[in-house]
């Protein structure tokens, strides 16, 4: 039960009832904003709550807005979530954020925190069916699977969550009003429906991958493609003001573009996304339109519903100190002083970060190629290596490596403190796999990026950062990591070393990339300020929310659509 709420009982109401306690206010008020002229006696409608009797004095309450959020169990899906939850908490909404007893173990550090700061969020723990599903004890999040094979039995034990989320969620008062649920976790389109709540799909991945994907698949374009590789042309778009060009240019292949869902045996859950996210009431989506408006204007037009751009939600956070920074999604392995005291002696923009999310794992090879490639840049560097990777090769590789490197590298072993490393001023330059929460976490502190995609949306990310923000350089791989056999090597340590080089060095093009990337740090951090377009949309969702349709009245989907 979440600290913000006690429970009343008497005489006259042996079944308790909820109080909420105060709350820590917002940083800062609400925005207001202005609404049609035919909707501002309906607005109030909208946003009233309901009184409910609290004593046997009768004194009234108000029953708070209260969300539910569904995550996927992966860190890449669970931490943005875990900002969106703070961050509609911190508008007065009351948040159940379900998770699992690992993944909750994960990010302790998080839940003392909202404890602490008494922020209406309430974390529910479901015990996970590992045993059912064909699962080794413990796997409870994909970064705990010891292969790519029992992916498919993941999403079984997710699935089997339905019925005791069903069962949580119909004892929870104030009863939920809406959920919203990650894209990949479609089995809640029934939770909801028979809990009669609205509900919302939050898409993680950037909305160019998430409209690519869509319109592929509603149009059948993946079933005629008979060469992966080759490059289609994605309908709908056009580029800023009318200009089709951009549009008509943007082509993709299957290969980079249908992630998981046109992978073998992936063909069932890929149906049930799509059908769960038309059958949605909205979309929240974790992007800024500053960074890909075509794709977020020619995504509104295709689903034909409310979507709502919050992001980027990593800077909900920025302002929380280092430790709060460090602590975010997951305990970092490192020595916090020995770390930050290294980088506080470097110079500034002058030390590259390499780290590639915590799903990709590289081959004994391929890191040994990373490695010597990092040694000749001669570029000082931070970088991740994953307990998955620390093979006896690799360890054995490593004692030499660092005492020749001693003087201008900083080796993390684990989880690294990621979001607290890039909003360091002597950090420089990013070599990374794409995943959209670190290009956001780039974009948002300014860090020009050498990109190495790897699967999943990252190509298409790849895409947007070096093609369209001009703020990064390709490494130049072209295939996902699926298609390499098992001892190939994607990227050798020269192309390592070509890319750090132009990425860190004092050229003109090098200039050129940090000037844009400083720019566009400058547009997402206004985006989520008050005024700017991410705070705007979070306004109207959290007023989304707060109405609640059973009360009876008409629906705010079509009240917005007047």
């Amino acid at each position: 039960m979440s600290p913000c709420v006690s429970t009343i009982s008497s005489p006259l109401n042996p079944r308790p009832c909820f109080t909420l306690l105060p709350i820590k206010p917002s940083s800062s008020p609400p925005t207001s904003f202005i609404l049609p002229k035919a909707l501002a006696s309906i607005s109030t409608a909208m946003t009233k709550q309901t009184p409910i009797i609290n004593d046997a004095n009768n004194s009234t309450t108000t029953t708070p807005p209260h969300v539910v959020l569904v995550p996927l169990f992966a860190q890449g899906h669970i931490i943005p979530m875990l900002d969106m939850a703070r961050l509609l908490a911190n508008r007065g909404v009351h948040v159940t954020f379900i998770t699992t007893p690992v993944n909750a173990s994960r990010i302790k550090p998080i839940i003392a925190r909202v404890h602490e700061s008494n922020l209406p969020i309430h974390f529910m723990e479901l015990p996970f069916p590992c045993a059912e599903a064909g699962l080794p004890l413990g796997c409870e999040n994909f970064d705990l699977l010891p292969s790519r094979e029992p992916f498919l039995n993941f999403f079984d034990a997710i699935r089997l969550l339905a019925h005791p989320l069903e069962q949580r969620l119909r004892d929870l008062v104030p009863r939920p009003t809406c959920m919203i649920n990650d894209m990949w976790n479609p089995w809640t389109a029934n939770v909801a429906r028979s809990l009669n709540i609205r509900r919302l799909v939050f898409h993680g991945p950037s909305c160019a991958y998430i409209y690519c994907s869509y319109v592929f698949q509603l149009h059948k374009i993946y079933e005629t493609v008979t060469d992966e590789f080759e490059e289609i042309t994605v309908p709908g778009l056009t580029g800023d003001n009318d200009d089709d060009d951009v549009g008509e240019s943007f082509k993709v292949s299957k290969a980079h573009s249908s992630g998981w869902s046109n992978l073998p045996g992936f063909e069932k859950i890929r149906d049930e996304v799509l059908h769960a996210a038309e059958t949605a009431d909205g979309v929240v989506m974790n992007t800024f339109d500053d960074v890909e408006l075509m794709f977020v204007e020619a995504y509104k037009k295709v689903v034909g519903k409310d979507v709502w751009t919050v992001g980027p939600l990593c800077l909900y956070g920025k302002d929380d100190d280092l430790s709060a920074r460090i602590e975010r999604g997951n305990k970092a392995i490192v020595d916090q002083e020995k770390l930050f005291g290294w980088l506080d002696s470097m110079e500034d923009n002058s030390v590259l970060y390499v780290s590639f999310g915590t799903l990709t794992r590289m081959k004994v090879g391929q890191t040994l190629e990373i490695g010597s490639g990092l040694e000749a840049s001669g570029v000082p560097f931070i970088w991740v290596i994953k307990d998955v990777e620390k093979s006896p090769a690799v360890e054995e590789w490593l004692e030499g490596f660092e005492k020749r490197m001693s003087l201008r590298s900083f080796v993390i072993k684990g989880w690294a403190p990621q979001a607290a490393i890039l909003s360091h001023k002597a950090v420089g330059g990013f070599v990374s796999h794409c995943g959209w929460n670190s290009t956001l976490e780039a974009v948002s502190n300014g860090v020009p990026m050498i990109t190495w995609p790897q699967f999943a949306d990252q190509f298409l990310n790849e895409r947007l950062v070096v093609k369209f923000l001009r703020m990064g350089i390709a490494i130049g791989v072209k295939k996902p990591m699926f298609y390499f056999g098992k001892n190939e090597i994607s990227v050798s340590s020269a192309d390592v070393e070509r890319a750090v080089r132009g990425l860190m060095g004092d050229g003109e093009e090098a200039q050129e990339r940090r000037i844009r990337a400083r720019e566009i740090k400058g547009k997402a951090i206004k985006g989520m300020e008050e005024g700017g377009s991410s705070y705007e949309n979070i306004t109207m969702l959290v007023e989304y929310i707060k109405y609640d349709p059973c009360k009876g009245t008409q629906g705010a989907k079509s009240l917005m659509n007047l």
